[in-house]
């Protein structure tokens, strides 16, 4: 097969990779120095480790003229719209799997915003408060001061712990003014978390749920655990740093909602960022005591999460495909279709 399979080394490259490798391609890893060890040690899945200086160097001519010629397609992840950004990301001359355009409604603010996708689809998610009127708990979302390419989050039951932990964040030098100006403020939702792995096919012509997964978070993960005595004489405020996912699945009745709200979330990306989605996008949301649905936060790309499903598959895409499979075969597998069938223009960008 002569296109071969590319993407930054992060975030859920490993899947990417390990799901190419099973449809019959060959892989790239486009590897940071420092950071290149799994993609060598894990040579069944990495057929090329392209070593850089800087992330960044994806986008020279050097790198792009290599991935134009040996007609790769680059599968996109977070942490390549976050080195790259989506300036250089939209106009790099490499093949992208999907809409690439549909990367930079990924953020909060500006005019493509994923707040406005979900206000399109009509799909419920938390509302927005201001500062000075927090009347309510909630979470605030913005980026920390040191670690620019993760977001932050903390929580403040009412106006005064929101200015007291504001002031308190801003001393320990966790998060600074620049932070604060991209800060949002929602209303903090109570239920069960779930981030759902979608993925839309316009060769089948159908919206897919792929996999369910739940994110394990430091120093959060430990913090809770702990009888709420503990945790207030230890007056220490959780980070909620990402650090991995666990499967999960979610209770049968439930799946019409997600269906409902996955086809509608793609309906409004063909609306407002023609021709829309096209594959894996991920909906993060809570299912509240009612049992409604509330979504949170949007991944207009493959989830962080898919490596929970690598090597075993997932039990939902079995239901489509008679095995288990992961989302990263599940790209692959509509790639070779598309190749198979010459409609490879109707899935890239």
């Amino acid at each position: 097969m002569s296109y071969k399979i590319a993407t930054l080394a992060s975030h859920s490259a490993l899947d990417v990779f390990d799901g190419a490798k099973d449809e019959g391609f060959y892989t790239i890893a486009l590897c940071k120095k420092g950071r290149e060890r799994p993609y060598l040690e894990f040579k069944r899945v990495v057929d090329e480790c392209i070593t850089l200086e800087d992330f960044k160097d994806i986008v020279s001519d050097k790198i792009q003229e290599k991935l134009v010629n040996e007609e790769a397609i680059v599968i996109p992840n977070r942490s390549m719209a976050v080195y790259i950004g989506y300036d250089s990301l939209e106009s790099m001359p490499a093949k992208v799997f999907g809409n690439r355009k549909m990367l930079r409604w990924e953020e909060r603010k500006g005019e493509k915003n994923y707040y406005r996708l979900l206000d399109e689809a009509k799909i419920r998610r938390p509302k927005i408060l201001t500062v000075g009127d927090i009347d309510e708990p909630v979470v605030i979302k913005l980026p920390e001061a040191l670690r620019k390419v993760e977001r932050g989050f903390f929580f403040a039951i009412n106006q005064e712990d929101f200015e007291k932990k504001i002031d308190n964040l801003t001393k320990l030098g966790i998060i600074n003014k620049e932070g604060i100006e991209e800060m949002v403020i929602e209303e903090f939702i109570f239920g069960a978390y779930f981030n759902v792995n979608y993925f839309h096919s316009p060769l089948f012509n159908r919206t897919e749920i792929i996999s369910i997964d739940r994110r394990i978070q430091s120093d959060w993960d430990t913090l809770y655990r702990l009888p709420a005595e503990i945790q207030m004489k230890l007056n220490r405020l959780p980070r909620l740093i990402e650090v991995g996912h666990e499967p999960a699945t979610i209770r049968e009745s439930l799946l019409e909602k997600l269906f409902d709200a996955g086809y509608a979330f793609v309906e409004a990306t063909k609306k407002l960022e023609p021709p829309g989605i096209i594959g894996p996008f991920t909906l993060q949301l809570a299912v509240t005591p009612e049992l409604d649905i509330v979504v949170f936060d949007v991944a207009p790309r493959i989830g962080g999460g898919t490596n929970a499903y690598m090597g075993i598959g997932s039990q939902y895409a079995k239901l489509y495909f008679g095995k288990p499979l992961s989302l990263g075969r599940r790209i692959s597998i509509e790639i070779k279709d598309a190749i198979n069938s010459h409609e490879l223009i109707n899935i890239l960008s």
